[in-house]
């Protein structure tokens, strides 16, 4: 059970943090490459979800069934594949992990804050879950269209899972009206370049 006047101490912790999110295969991997190269600090949520899995793979296992890990690894594509086609699963999910994936994350945000300049966040659903009390967000942007191609291009998969995966988050085009700053990730990797620098400059104003 996490500490929870830990948790409820979240908001002080975030003073300098920017979300960074946008949808799947939408670029948020290239865009926090891009912007630790200006030397920007990042923590991200998909690294911390990863080894937080495989650190309870026995949870996992009693969740969900042995057939969901193996040499005590969770078979993160098959846990996937079920928590996409069924909601119920996912929310059992989502409750078992993401006060862990929380919890982590305050604690590495400790320490940059006490830097006191802006860092990044990188959270794949901060708007979905409203878990996070960061004013402050960065929507990486692309259109749905190109969401799937660059998805079945990554996960050698159809159009009817990309379309699955991708149905499974909030719209695009719905994040893109709640952000704070938009990243446009509709074109070359030169064009991208030129939007992080942009943003860079907003953010440290």
């Amino acid at each position: 059970m996490q500490n929870v006047s830990f948790l409820e101490n979240a908001k002080k912790d975030f003073n300098y943090a920017i979300a960074l999110t946008g949808g799947i295969a939408t670029g948020k991997s290239t865009v926090t490459s891009l912007f630790m190269l200006h030397g920007f600090l990042t923590i991200d949520a998909d690294k911390i979800t990863h080894r937080l899995l495989d650190e309870n793979h026995l949870a996992i296992s009693d969740i969900f069934g042995t057939k969901y890990v193996e040499n005590k690894k969770v078979i993160r594509k098959k846990l996937g594949n079920l928590i996409f086609n069924d909601e119920s699963e996912k929310k059992k999910l989502e409750n078992f992990l993401h006060p862990l994936i929380k919890a982590e994350i305050i604690k590495e945000a400790k320490l940059f804050e006490e830097k006191k300049k802006p860092y990044l966040i990188d959270i794949p659903l901060f708007f979905e879950n409203q878990n996070y009390d960061i004013k402050n967000s960065i929507v990486v942007y692309t259109t749905k269209d190109l969401q799937v191609k660059r998805l079945i291009l990554r996960d050698n998969c159809s159009e009817d899972e990309a379309l699955l995966k991708i149905n499974n988050q909030m719209d695009i085009e719905k994040k893109k009206k709640l952000s704070t700053y938009i990243i446009d990730n509709t074109k070359d990797l030169k064009n991208l370049q030129n939007e992080v620098e942009r943003v860079k400059m907003e953010l440290l104003k």
